[in-house]
């Protein structure tokens, strides 16, 4: 049989067991809801990243549709996108080149005696299809005889006081 003092023990180790138990089984409480926690917090980030996602997407579809339904309002829209870049390109270009001629122009001017300068502007007026001129680069004689020129030979004759603003000119036809 058992004595005394090994029942005593084994109570003592018995209740050292329980003890040490309850503590497990509380950390494992404490665990377990803090993982819940955790899973809560986590399902919740998930829920508002499906919604971002879904509203991302939803924007995207959205979009899609309004582009397909302008291409299909406006066929060759791609086309006339990409001739828009050429176009600014080529203004760009224009503009360089214009430029150099109005330089190379004064310089030609300076040169020349002023009886000439008439005579000059009538013969690159004769040659010229279309004429624009930017009003601030004409003397107040050369604009005169400039509208005067396209009245009388029916070229068109545009005069641009800002040539900046002008970003397309559309000419349909030349000859009539």
């Amino acid at each position: 049989m058992l004595a005394e003092q090994d029942v005593d023990r084994l109570l003592s180790e018995h209740g050292a067991l329980l003890r040490a138990d309850a503590q497990v089984q509380a950390r494992c409480t404490i665990l377990l809801r803090e993982q819940a926690e955790r899973i809560r917090r986590l399902d919740a980030e998930l829920m508002r990243s499906r919604a971002q996602a879904v509203r991302c997407l939803t924007a995207l579809a959205w979009e899609r549709e309004d582009r397909a339904a302008l291409e299909e309002a406006a066929p060759g829209l791609k086309r006339r996108a990409a001739m828009g870049r050429q176009v600014e390109a080529l203004q760009a270009r224009v503009h360089e080149l214009t430029r150099q001629l109005h330089r190379r122009e004064l310089a030609d001017h300076a040169a020349r005696p002023v009886e000439s300068l008439p005579s000059a502007l009538e013969e690159s007026l004769q040659a010229a299809d279309l004429v624009i001129c930017r009003t601030g680069c004409l003397s107040h004689g050369d604009y005169w005889r400039v509208q005067d020129h396209c009245k009388r030979s029916g070229k068109v004759c545009m005069l641009v006081d800002q040539p900046d603003r002008m970003h397309i000119v559309r000419i349909e036809s030349l000859t009539g």
